[in-house]
């Protein structure tokens, strides 16, 4: 593959006559059956035909060949994801005229990388439940027929002069405002209503009183030595910009490394990569935020001996430290406040992010304008408010005198609506966005609509009466006009090559404020919560539960819990004894758990949610996650989640004052992984920084010896296939992956990414319970004891650690040795590969493969209506990876180190006749891993990053004593304890 950010392969689009290839022309000649594959691709589906009608009209390629799509060649557009919750600058990998993948466009400043939401919208395109066509109350019509029906009734409303309401989720689009102001001119009663199904009001509320500025400021790490954080998940969705590339800038072993000191309730992603973590309740970590303030700004003494631990460190670092906070808008007001007080490096960058816009108060009045009927068009885009605000009453939504719905799939909302509007998905439309001040980002269409669908931004122009013919026109004028002049590009055209652009701006801050001479008096009641504390969060896979019905993210297992297609309620193992509930194993190997009702003042909030008994969770707190229990879509009788919207009242992700009851209920947990420590064996290494330091590295990072007859020897010098000591002669590439510890932040963008990549099938929840699961890479999660600690204190607070594993392509595979049909060999290049229409599943190989990395189709997930997810139709297969075989039942699987992107890199560079650069060669999980933990390259090319990363004293091998050479290798972790 080539370097998609190398200008030297970038092509223009020759001319528009060639972007306007029409196909109904070419139908209607007489072509041969090589032309016609030519102009339509190698798949069957129907919808292929939409798709190839030439280039998308008037998109720029990121690497284009200019005559045509040419069959086998993969063609890059750089766009931007987004939806009601994510965002981020990526590059679309299109095979004849369909998207296949995802990944991050590394030119862009910001957002560019990808999560694991962000690269599973590419499955959500191919839904084959998708809406077709607009209603018309409950009838299928016309555009033309939406338009007359929606202007007329408009233009009544406008006359009696009630409001014409814009409900949408954050969208920081500048043509799509400018937009709205236009149709104002036509409506002048139109408000646009934001509402964000989790709001960060409180935050933005917070940094407009104390900064001057209502954006969520950008946080830059690269230089902090000392990161404290009161229950912020900053590494998942505290941020709405990924902030896990910027964590990990710091993490390299040296006497300044980072340091991070997590106090929070839930064990979250963050506080299982602290160095130090703090499990407490949400009202202790409040007060102790609290307290820190008082000790920072007025000298008042606290008696809590962390809190004075945290003060003196915090005073120590200075500059070099950042607070973050999250839960309560005071919190975040503290937390601002400690920043400007410390003049916190990592806070003085001026930039604030402005992809989320919630504004509570500016909802609360759109509930009041509904009740008092003064409401007469509503117009909700691309959100599900009766699903994430299951508070509004359904009978006031009826009494509007017309409601749209702009919506891709049906859902609780969609239902009440009169006009349905289905949209385009992200991938087939236009459009910009500014999510950071300074920088625009471009989203373009990879793909033709499918569907007989239509943008808003479309709909608005024809009922607004707006000059310009389509919002593509709309949008090129404005960026012309309003963009292109101030910014580092000359064109819209290269605006668009780019994907992202800089615009220089001056914010307009407030400066008049009262900031920190002023005391902040706290009501101490508020430290004080009898029963137990309910802390609300997202889970890195679901996120506000958008892409609910996306069976990638469903079968995703979570970080910390190893669970898939479900929430629960997560309570301490005290707790839990307390009460008397319990986690189990069957004789199967299976996890079930008890259920509990939640009751807040004798009234039952909810009824017969599963507990997960989570090590270091907070004593008398416990959590649920956002996103499930949607009653609508595809995999809602699959999912077996609970609507944790409904405690969700005020905005508020902590609530107080919560009683749980035990109920004669079973839970039956679909979990992939129940042994969660090793065991005393040493797989994911670790060492404090003093030691790493100190001391030589034959005291932290020793190989281990065999014991013989001869003694204690290394492995090196034991070889059951070569003469002693003589290496395996290495010729051509031979390819490494090394892993490093210290910025694996255990996120999972590897695993949906290898998914995306390979034609990794989806099993369903049964299957993963009987420990089916197809994903070719895992990350174990492993807890470990603090080594100064006592037992019992480890269990309520253990260390965590992630251990990314897939194939390790063995020199001395020992799967190699016991396949009776030499269905799996070792490659000249270092790979393990697998001859999958030889393989005869005797599953040899997997039972002799110490790593247990080797997957076996139980059945043909393609075509069997019993696995029914994306491969069973037409339109679902077009996510298919061309380049990767769907494999079969009865036949093993396992990773293949991306062969494909090796072979075509190899086969590109011998084409133009040049060597291979450095860093060239990229697998799907290097590629789409945000913090650049895993690398990959050619070892025998002695001057590349992977072979210099190998020779690192850190470098280690999983299992190396079992004397089969792997050629994947990790760096341990070292924490910064001191």
């Amino acid at each position: 593959m080539m370097k998609s950010n190398k200008k030297e392969n970038i092509i223009y689009l020759s001319s528009q006559k060639k972007k306007n290839f029409s196909l109904k022309k070419l139908l209607k000649n007489k072509t041969s059956r090589r032309d016609f594959l030519k102009w339509i691709g190698f798949s069957t589906a129907s919808v292929t035909l939409a798709a190839c009608k030439g280039p998308v009209i008037k998109s720029i390629p990121y690497i284009v060949k200019p005559e045509e799509i040419t069959p086998g060649v993969p063609t890059y557009y750089a766009s931007t994801m987004i939806d009601s919750f994510d965002i981020g600058c990526v590059l679309v990998k299109t095979r004849e005229g369909r998207p296949i993948k995802i990944e991050p466009n590394l030119t862009s400043p910001y957002f560019n990388t990808t999560s694991v939401r962000i690269q599973s919208s590419l499955l959500s395109l191919y839904d084959e439940t998708r809406l077709k066509n607009p209603f018309l109350k409950g009838k299928k019509c016309s555009w033309n027929t939406i338009d007359h029906y929606v202007i007329s009734v408009l233009k009544k409303i406008s006359k009696i002069k009630k409001d014409i309401v814009i409900l949408s989720s954050s969208y920081p689009s500048f043509s799509t405002k400018q937009l709205v102001k236009d149709f104002k001119k036509e409506y002048p009663n139109t408000k646009w209503i934001t509402y964000d199904a989790i709001s960060y009001s409180k935050a933005l509320d917070a940094a407009e009183e104390i900064l001057g500025y209502r954006g969520f400021p950008l946080f830059d790490l690269s230089k902090t030595e000392l990161i404290v954080s009161f229950d912020a998940d900053f590494l998942v969705d505290w941020s709405p910009e990924n902030i896990s590339k910027s964590y990990v800038k710091n993490k390299k072993p040296k006497a300044s490394m980072l340091q991070h000191i997590q106090i929070e309730s839930n064990m979250s992603l963050s506080g299982s990569n602290a160095d130090i973590r703090i499990s407490k309740k949400p009202t202790d970590i409040q007060k102790m935020l609290f307290e820190v303030y008082q000790k920072l700004f007025f000298e008042i003494d606290s008696k809590n001996k962390e809190v004075i631990q945290i003060t003196n460190l915090i005073k120590e670092k200075g500059s070099k430290c950042v607070i973050f906070a999250d839960g309560s808008k005071e919190a975040y007001i503290l937390s601002f406040l400690i920043n400007k007080k410390i003049h916190s490096n990592a806070f003085k960058n001026k930039k604030f992010i402005l992809s989320k816009e919630s504004n509570d108060l500016q909802f609360k009045n759109f509930i009041k304008d509904l009740k008092t009927e003064k409401i007469g068009a509503l117009l909700i885009h691309n959100i599900n408010p009766l699903y994430s605000f299951p508070f509004i009453e359904k009978e006031i939504l009826k009494k509007i005198p017309i409601t749209i719905s702009f919506s891709m799939k049906k859902n609780e909302t969609h239902e009440m609506m009169d006009v349905w509007a289905p949209i385009p998905h992200w991938l087939e439309s236009w459009g910009d966005t500014n999510p950071i001040t300074g920088i625009y980002t471009l989203i373009q269409p990879t793909i033709q609509n499918l569907f007989n669908t239509r943008q808003l931004q479309e709909s608005l122009i024809k009922w607004g009466n707006i000059k310009e013919k389509n919002y593509y026109n709309y949008l090129q004028n404005i960026w012309e006009r309003k963009i292109i002049p101030k910014s580092n590009v000359t064109s819209f055209n290269e605006a668009l090559f780019h994907g992202v652009i800089e615009k220089k701006e001056k914010l307009k801050i407030n400066n008049n404020l009262w900031i920190s001479k002023k005391k902040i008096h706290i009501n101490e009641k508020k430290y004080f919560s009898k029963n137990f504390e309910l802390k609300l969060y997202t889970k890195i896979n679901i996120g506000d539960g958008h892409q609910y019905d996306n069976p990638w993210l469903q079968e995703f297992p979570d970080p910390i819990t190893r669970t898939t297609w479900e929430n629960y309620l997560t309570i301490s193992y005290y707790d839990a004894k307390k009460i008397g509930l319990k986690n189990w194993y069957t004789i199967h190997g299976a996890m079930n758990g008890d259920c509990v009702d939640l009751i807040k003042n004798n009234k039952i909030l909810m009824k017969d949610i599963p507990i997960y008994i989570q090590p270091g969770q907070g004593i008398g707190s416990i959590g649920i996650s956002f996103g499930y229990g949607q009653k609508k879509g595809k995999l809602s009788k699959i999912c077996q989640g609970k609507n944790a919207y409904f405690l969700y009242k005020n905005f508020n992700c902590i609530q107080n004052d919560i009683k749980i009851k035990k109920t004669n209920k079973i839970h039956k947990f679909s979990c992939v992984q129940l042994q969660n420590t090793t065991v005393g064996r040493n797989l994911s290494k670790e060492i404090d920084l003093d030691t790493f330091l100190k001391y030589p590295k034959k005291i932290w990072n020793n190989k281990e010896k065999i014991f013989t007859d001869k003694g204690m020897i290394s492995i090196e010098k034991m070889d059951i296939w070569k003469k002693k000591n003589q290496e395996i002669e290495k010729k051509g590439h031979h390819f490494h992956l090394s892993i490093d510890l210290n910025s694996c932040i255990g996120c999972g963008a590897c695993v949906i990414s290898c998914h995306s990549e390979n034609n990794v099938p989806v099993v369903g929840k049964k299957e993963i319970r009987k420990y089916r699961d197809m994903h070719w890479l895992r990350i174990d999660r492993y807890y470990s004891n603090h080594p100064k600690k006592k037992e019992k204190e480890n269990f309520f607070n253990p260390k965590v650690s992630f251990l990314p594993i897939m194939c390790q392509h063995c020199d001395y595979a020992p799967c190699e040795t016991v396949c009776p049909v030499g269905a799996t060999t070792h490659g000249e290049q270092g790979q393990n590969m697998m001859t999958y229409n030889r393989c005869i599943g005797t599953r040899y190989c997997a039972n002799n493969c110490p790593y247990k990395v080797r997957r076996f189709n139980w059945f043909n997930y393609s075509n069997n209506q019993k696995f029914d997810f994306y491969m069973n139709n037409s339109l679902g297969k077009m996510v298919i990876n061309p380049d990767v075989v769907v494999r079969t039942r009865g036949i093993m699987e396992k990773c293949s180190l991306c062969i494909q992107r090796t072979q075509s890199v190899i086969g590109i560079a011998k084409k133009e006749n040049r060597k291979i650069k450095d860093k060239e060669f990229e697998t799907a999980c290097s590629i789409s891993c945000p913090t650049n933990a895993i690398t990959f390259g050619d070892i025998n090319d002695k001057n590349s990053y992977i072979s210099k990363n190998i020779k690192n004293s850190r470098n280690y091998k999983l299992l190396d004593f079992l004397g089969i050479k792997p050629n994947v290798s990790y760096k341990l972790k070292v924490r910064k304890l001191k």
